[in-house]
């Protein structure tokens, strides 16, 4: 008995300990739930507040964006039609296509045939041939490459061309764009250096040969020539000459390989290709004699330039 009582009470005080932490931990609960439901509140609504405002400013800029792009889209319109002349007038009828879609042809044609009207009123035809004859001469098949070739031929056509390109551009290119020629004065100017040009190097008996070959044309020579008539003829004797001067640089050389020749047939070398023995002493003879200067200093004295 004296020991239940005791026992008693410590089981009481116990329950009561428990149910008083059971309220304040469901209290505690309940608090820590409101805070963290308000928290979630707030957040959705600054959250809705920024999608809300970064929404009207995508929009606004979207707005933007739209009437910058009709009004670059309306100007290049506008520039176009102004262009290919296909406005309207003042009576709102649509204007038809003016020579301006003709002339914008005609200049792309040109432009595709640059390389073409180079070659045949300028003296690269001359170059390029004679080198790819001094090419051949040697016994090289890839040295100096077509590259190489070709880009000493412009730079050498460029040098001997020089004052013609000057006196075209002076003449006919710069006043038409100053504005003070027509079109028909600027091509007619740009064009007259370069017939000074090929007649003082066609020879007089190829333009009449190439004449008589269309007798319904009824050409007059003694005026003035043809300009297509010229431009065949100083074509044709640009490449009789550089023929004739491939004749000359093809004969030191083949002397060479006949010595050469000679020399392993008496020596019984006959399975030994002629060829593969001269190279060397050809690419010594060229260096010797200073061939590449020689060549170029001869092409260009024929043109009156060295």
């Amino acid at each position: 008995m004296i020991f239940a009582v005791p026992a008693a009470c410590s089981g009481t005080l116990t329950r009561v300990l428990c149910q008083k932490l059971g309220r304040a931990f469901l209290k505690g609960f309940w608090v820590v739930l409101y805070i963290f439901v308000m928290n979630c509140v707030g957040s959705s609504v600054l959250a809705d507040t920024a999608f809300a405002q970064t929404t009207q400013e995508s929009a606004q800029q979207n707005l933007d964006s739209q009437s910058l792009s009709q009004s670059t889209a309306q100007s290049d319109v506008e520039a176009l039609q102004d262009l290919l002349g296909t406005g309207v007038d003042a009576d709102g009828e649509p204007v038809p296509l003016n020579a301006r879609v003709i002339q914008l042809f005609l200049i792309v044609t040109v432009l595709s045939l640059a390389p073409g009207l180079a070659m045949m009123i300028t003296c690269l035809p001359f170059m390029v041939i004679v080198f790819s004859f001094l090419r051949q001469a040697i016994g090289l098949q890839q040295s100096p490459p077509n590259m190489m070739i070709m880009g000493l031929a412009m730079f050498l056509t460029f040098f001997v061309m020089e004052p013609v390109f000057s006196k075209s551009w002076d003449e006919g290119l710069s006043p038409y764009m100053d504005g003070s020629i027509t079109e028909t004065q600027a091509i007619e100017r740009t064009l007259n250096p370069f017939k000074t040009f090929m007649e003082a190097r066609v020879e007089r008996e190829t333009i009449q040969r190439l004449a008589d070959t269309m007798p319904s044309r009824n050409y007059d020579l003694s005026e003035t020539i043809p300009m297509p008539l010229l431009i065949t003829s100083f074509m044709l004797s640009e490449i009789k000459k550089a023929f004739q001067i491939g004749f000359v640089i093809f004969m030191p050389f083949l002397i060479i390989d006949l010595i050469v020749a000679s020399i392993l047939m008496a020596m019984g070398m006959m399975m030994v290709p002629p060829a593969v023995v001269s190279l060397p002493f050809k690419l010594a003879f060229f260096v010797m004699a200073d061939g590449w200067i020689k060549i170029t200093e001869a092409l260009l004295r024929g043109y009156g330039v060295a």
